[in-house]
Formats: C-alpha cells, structure tokens, sequence
C-alpha cells in the first residue's frame, strides 16, 4: 500500500492507538492536518491557544490516562513554543511524542521562512529526537519512537518531519516492528537485601513517580503492610498511596509533613522506590541517611548515587522487583516505632477554624470532589498548599510540574488531564501569578465545552518567592508584589465561562453548591487571601528538619 507521509503518520499514530491529539496548525503541518481532518472520525484533535498550552495539555492527558500524549506543531516558533513543555516532560518522566513539521529537506540549513533547528534545540530536554530525511524512513520513526518514549523511564520524543517527507511517498506497512535491545542491569545479592530488611527495626518506604508510572501502587501497599513500615512520598509520588491509608505520612522533603519528614530522619532502613532524591527532598545530605540502610530501587541506573550513595542497588521494573522481594518477606510488627510515629503525628500546623486561610479553602474544594476527580496545580505556593492539604485517594489524580517547576503549566494540563479522564469534573488550583502566564487556554477549556472548576488562590504578590525574601532576605520584597487590578471573575466570564469572587468560607461554600452540577461547565473562583499566608511546615534549603520552621 503506497501512501504519502503525511497519511503514514496519521494511520501509525492509529496503530500506536493514538485518539486525541493536541496542537496548533501552521504552513510546515498543513498535509497533516489535511490528513487529520479526513480522518476526524477516528482522531480527535483539540486545538489550543498556544502551542505551549497544546504541550502541557498533552502532558496532562499522559498522567491522568496512562497513555502517550502526542503534541504537534509546525516548524520555527510552533516548534520552539513546545520547548518548555518538552523540558517539563522530560524532567518528570512522562511518555510525550511532539511531532513538528520544518520546511523541506533542499531548504535545510538556508535560513528559510520559519526554520528552526528544533531537533538540536531539544537535544538536551528530550529521550531521544529524529529528523526524518526520507519519507521511507518515517513508519519505523515513529514505531520507535513510541517505544522509546514508554520504555524503561518514561519521556518525551520528539520527531522533525521536513514538508517534502509529508508529501513523498512510499509502502507502508513494511517496518519491522522495533524492540528495546537489552542492556545489562546492576546485579544485586537478593539474600543480602532481604537480610537488610529482616533486620530492620524502623523501616520506612519512600515512594516517588516510579511507583504509579509502574502501576506498583498494590504492591507497595502490601510492602507496607508486611514490613509495618509508614510511607513517605515525594511529590512526584503523591498519589501512590491514598490518604485514608493510616500509615501514609504524607509528603516528605522541604515543605512535607512533619512526621513524615521525621520519619524518614529517623528510620533504620530506607526503601526508596521509584525516587531520584531531588535536593528539595533531601536537605542536608550529611544528614539525610546517616542513621540509616538505603536500599534504592530504580528503573533508571544513572540515578544511583547520583544525588545519595545508597547501600543496595535494585535497577528494573519497580512492580516486579516488589514482586519478587514480596514472595520472600513474611509480616512483622513494630510497636515501639509505631508509637514514635504516632507521637511525630502530633507535630503538625496549628488548624485556623472558620478563616479564609488555604487550607480551609482546599478542604472545602474537596468535599465538593469525587475521589477521581483529577487535580492539576501550577507551581508556587498554592501547589505545595494543595499537595498538603487535599486529600488523595487514586493513583494519576494530581498533575503538577515537579522537576522544572513550570508557573503556566496547570491549565494546559487540567485541559489534558480533563480529555484524559473522560471529561469529567476536574480541578485546576493556581495563583494570580501562575494563571496569568498561560490563561490564554480558557479559550480551550470553554470551546471544548470542558467541566473544569479553576480556584485562584489571590494574595496578589509572587507567594512563594515572597516567602522565600521574607525569611532568608529581610523582607526585601523585590519585585514580587504584583498589584495587578485583574478581575478575573470578570476575565473568566468574557472568556465565556462562569466567573466569581470570595473572601469568606461562607461565600466559598456558597459558590461550590452552585457550581456543583457534575460534568457540565466551566467555572472560575477568585479567593482572595492574606499576601502573608506561608508554606509551613519548612526545612531551609541545604538544611535538616533539625532546622524546620513550623510557625510564621
């Protein structure tokens, strides 16, 4: 069957079962588009504001659905527009293919209208990138590089598809289907490990975004039960355990829960699963396992040692290592580490009953919430606010930017993470700061007709970063006081959502009962809160919960 490139493209992305799309058309895709509108019955594709927004959306749709996202845009700035969502991707380990189209091969190298050398630009933030010169070359293109982007540790691909290619033909159907060459693994002594956890008296489970990018979510739970062992998680990892379970301490790292923080300082045995140990994690690395065995488990070998020198290195698939260690470790208790946790519970943020404070306002969210609603954060304080406070029962419920950090990502991937889920009801909690960088994709949320509920936690200033120059600068508050006059109830409402504005729980509940109306519409509540509400608890950076901050 002889078919031009840009119908192999479309019927591989079928094979690769491939239904929704993101991007935004321009001169160097318009042969994939045309394919893509003849094949509308059987692809959706959902257009953006921004090519940005079309990235993190297609991120957002990896998470919350456990497929790949595919994100495409054209060549020069749609191109370059992908970059931070690329980066973000790649940081969090999220099976992402970016498609790009360039202009054609004859015109490579010639500073042609909108040429852009993305594939070197994206070299650094990406698993791997193609620049597909021949039309016979992009079937087996793009077989591998969906296999690259979902083996081993997730991430994105991206393939640079040249105009020419689009329109040449050639067979399809002809590749042979790719497979991952097997690379040798760090061998570990079995028996020793078991041994170390054996003689174990304070065992603690550290959980990260390699425990539900394995689906090991069961298997750490029954690792739990058998070692009576509390979890701690790193933001990454936030879902892997529900919040109901009684020995899920929470997060750990700079702004975790203070037991789990404690925990982990003080536990004999570490079992890191699925982590990378980011510095925001660890703190003080002198401090950080001193007292304790590490036995680190991870698909990824470049990440051993790396940040901390563990004692046992287990590489592989996280589910089936707890598989295989679960077969040999029969169930213990440990009363007197359960009553240390216990006592390391009672250390917590003091409640503030009936105040506007964040805390009051994301719990009231979430009784208006289904335990799978899925829940997007930008990055600031109010994400490290949600991580803490809204309570997690499933896996793939919480899309955030952990490694990048990226301020204008929620939105896109609440987009995402909507499509992803079935479009049902979910939640975007953000900040003025945040919102603004790509609000934008409210376009997108109202034109998909999609029931997302975005909660802008206003305290007019750069929160985080205020925080940061109020503690360790001497209140020099340098540029982070905002003093925007956005109304953006207003804002929501021309964008042709429902728009509102609180400053009480009582309007706060008042509005969440009238917006509670399932999976239809799109709303946005503006709470305006104190400029000096604070992330707490708080370990410095480079310090140990020796240093932690718990009152403001």
């Amino acid at each position: 069957m002889r078919l031009k490139g840009a119908t192999i493209l479309i019927e591989e992305l079928l094979r690769q079962g491939v239904d929704t799309v993101f991007g935004y058309p321009g001169g160097a895709v318009l042969d994939i588009y045309d394919e893509l509108y003849k094949y509308s019955d059987r692809i959706d594709h959902v257009i953006t504001a921004h090519e940005q927004g079309a990235c993190h959306a297609a991120d957002g749709y990896a998470r919350a659905s456990g497929k790949t996202g595919v994100v495409i845009a054209t060549s020069g700035p749609g191109a370059t527009n992908l970059v931070t969502g690329i980066a973000n991707a790649n940081l969090d380990s999220v099976p992402l293919v970016a498609i790009t189209g360039n202009v054609s091969v004859n015109a490579l190298g010639r500073d042609s209208f909108q040429e852009v050398d993305i594939v070197g630009i994206t070299q650094p933030i990406v698993k791997h990138n193609f620049m597909v010169r021949h039309v016979q070359e992009l079937e087996q293109t793009i077989k591998e590089a969906f296999l690259i982007a979902n083996s081993g540790r997730k991430g994105p691909v991206l393939i640079d598809i040249p105009k020419n290619v689009q329109t040449d033909t050639c067979e399809y159907g002809i590749a042979v289907v790719p497979r991952m060459p097997d690379k040798p693994k760090l061998p570990y002594v079995k028996d020793k490990v078991l041994e170390a956890i054996r003689n174990s008296t304070k065992p603690f489970i550290y959980c990260g975004g390699g425990v539900i990018a394995a689906s090991a979510e069961q298997e750490v739970l029954e690792l739990s039960h058998r070692l009576d062992a509390p979890v701690g998680l790193s933001m990454m990892g936030r879902t892997a355990l529900p919040d109901s379970y009684d020995y899920n301490l929470g997060m750990c790292g700079m702004h975790g829960e203070y037991a789990a923080s404690k925990a982990q300082s003080e536990c004999d045995l570490m079992l890191a699963i699925g982590v990378r140990f980011s510095d925001r994690a660890t703190g003080d690395l002198n401090e950080y396992t001193k007292k304790c065995t590490v036995i680190h488990i991870d698909i990824d070998k470049a990440e051993f040692g790396k940040n901390v020198d563990p004692d046992f290195c287990l590489q592989g698939d996280v589910k089936a290592i707890l598989q295989d260690l679960l077969k040999d470790l029969k169930g213990v208790r440990h009363p007197e580490w359960r009553e240390e946790i216990t006592e390391f519970k009672k250390t917590k943020t003091p409640d503030r009953p009936g105040e506007f404070c964040p805390k009051n306002i994301i719990e009231a969210v979430r009784r208006h919430m289904q335990d799978s609603t899925v829940v997007a954060t930008d990055v600031g304080q109010h994400q490290m606010w949600t991580v803490q406070y809204y309570d997690f029962e499933q896996p793939r419920t919480l899309l955030t930017s952990g490694g990048l950090g990226t301020m204008g990502y929620g939105l896109g991937a609440a987009i995402g993470g909507c499509i992803g889920s079935g479009r049902k009801r979910t939640v975007l909690f953000t900040s003025e700061g945040s919102f603004g960088m790509n609000l934008n994709e409210l376009c997108t949320v109202v034109s998909q007709d999609l029931p997302i509920t975005i909660v802008v936690l206003d305290n007019n200033v750069l929160g985080m970063v205020r925080q940061w120059q109020g503690i360790f600068y001497e209140g020099r508050y340098s540029q982070t006081t905002l003093n925007r006059k956005t109304d953006f109830a207003a804002l929501a409402n021309a964008f042709g959502a429902k728009g509102y504005s609180v400053a009480t729980l009582e309007e706060l509940e008042k509005v969440l009962t009238e917006t509670d109306t399932g999976d239809k519409g799109a709303y946005l509540i503006d709470c305006h809160i104190n400029q000096d509400e604070k992330v707490l608890p708080m370990i410095p950076p480079g310090k140990s919960i020796k240093n932690i901050i718990l009152k403001g």
